[in-house]
């Protein structure tokens, strides 16, 4: 319930600024890349069940597949040119806002772990059919800087650039042992990046996305009762992509 409410508290901010949208410069773009998860730690906490008399169990250094990324970006830039241009503050043009939505495969690679407390010494961690997907909801404040100006171009065609913002991780896992569980979460997505406006209206961008998560997956119906775990995802992107200006 909580989360549902932070949602609709972030999902508000950005209607708030749908006024804006049609008074600034518009993009529209599309990207994809590599997506890497840093080992993670994962505690399984039974709450349910025969299980809660063994209490909860740890696999240390998990570590994910690598997956590919695509998404797609809406933003806009607060300048006087563009579609419906309005008459913003000169300074305004450093800064804008986006709305991205991504998605990419989140599985759990075989592998030995170390369980704390131990069952069976250091044991196989069996993941062969732990799989897993992720989707990213993100608003984001961005800031920018521009070089190269020209007469087509006035802003600069050389564009670095830094976002950061609140989103929203909407993922899942599953396996045979445990069955299947999802999850809705407040994250924290931050990237940086620099983008060349190749045309008038077309720019290519190059960036490094950052995005930290803390899931919690509740199984049900599993042989000891329900079971919770909980981990953390430190997640990180190369893109590339292309966006359209109007």
């Amino acid at each position: 319930m909580r989360n549902k409410k932070v949602f609709l508290a972030i999902l508000a901010m950005a209607l708030l600024l749908i006024p804006a949208l049609g008074r600034a410069e518009m993009y529209v773009g599309i990207y994809g890349g590599p997506n890497f998860i840093d080992n993670t730690t994962v505690t399984f906490t039974p709450t349910s069940g025969p299980g809660t008399i063994l209490g909860p169990s740890t696999a240390h250094d998990v570590k994910m597949d690598p997956a590919v990324i695509g998404g797609l970006t809406v933003g806009y830039w607060f300048t006087r040119q563009g579609f419906l241009g309005y008459n913003y503050p000169d300074w305004m043009k450093y800064l804008g806002f986006a709305v991205d939505f991504s998605y990419h495969r989140m599985d759990v690679r075989v592998q030995q772990v170390r369980w704390t407390p131990p069952t069976i010494g250091t044991t196989l961690y069996d993941t062969g059919t732990d799989e897993g997907y992720a989707a990213t909801l993100a608003f984001m404040f961005v800031g920018r800087y521009g070089f190269l100006p020209d007469s087509e171009v006035p802003f600069g065609r050389l564009q670095p650039y830094i976002a950061v913002g609140p989103a929203v991780f909407f993922s899942g896992q599953s396996s045979d042992d445990m069955g299947s569980a999802s999850s809705t979460d407040v994250a924290l997505v931050v990237e940086s990046g620099i983008r060349y406006m190749a045309l008038k209206n077309v720019s290519i961008n190059l960036a490094f996305r950052y995005r930290y998560v803390r899931p919690t997956y509740t199984y049900n119906g599993i042989i000891l009762g329900s079971v919770t775990q909980t981990q953390t995802f430190n997640l990180f992107n190369a893109i590339l992509g292309v966006s359209y200006h109007f």
